[in-house]
């Protein structure tokens, strides 16, 4: 990933601003969305080793039972930060300045265990396949490097004429 940051995020690499944040900063998703004051507002930064990591702390709104985060929204965390990771691979397959904007075609989430919503939870990714147009990625979440679900998805980057299109410049 490649990519100038001229700002500084709490608890990331000095000069480094998360994607969410340099490439759609209005966006209003839910999972994503900075804009979006009711949403996760999850930001993902490149991990140095060729995909994606974001931390994010649950609240007691986010539970399924207390002190369970509920599955959906390890879904919409997962699907999310893994949109993105194909997101900015296609960007850098591409040789782009831009991510396209990628849709999800599908996703399948694994429970492994509890995860707890007492402390932060750390979102990885990594690339598993892809082609010109699209990505298949690899994610998972741990709390405290304990993994607590796996995601893989496809992410299909979208043109004009589709309704998601542009929609980060929105």
């Amino acid at each position: 990933m490649q990519y100038s940051a001229p700002m500084t995020r709490s608890g990331g690499s000095r000069g480094e601003l998360s994607l969410q944040r340099h490439f759609a900063p209005r966006s209003r998703c839910f999972g994503c969305g900075l804009a979006n004051a009711d949403g996760l507002r999850i930001e993902s930064f490149p991990d140095g080793e060729g995909g994606l990591v974001a931390t994010w702390s649950p609240a007691a709104h986010h539970e399924a039972f207390d002190g369970v985060l509920n599955g959906g929204i390890i879904g919409a965390l997962m699907d999310c930060h893994s949109n993105w990771t194909a997101a900015s691979h296609l960007m850098t397959r591409r040789g782009a300045t831009r991510p396209s904007v990628c849709v999800t075609a599908e996703y399948t989430v694994r429970l492994l265990r509890p995860t707890p919503t007492d402390r932060p939870l750390t979102i990885r990714s990594r690339v598993a396949e892809s082609t010109d147009d699209r990505a298949t990625i690899d994610a998972w979440i741990e709390s405290d490097g304990i993994q607590t679900a796996t995601c893989r998805g496809t992410f299909v980057a979208v043109g004009p004429g589709h309704p998601a299109y542009a929609a980060w410049e929105r």
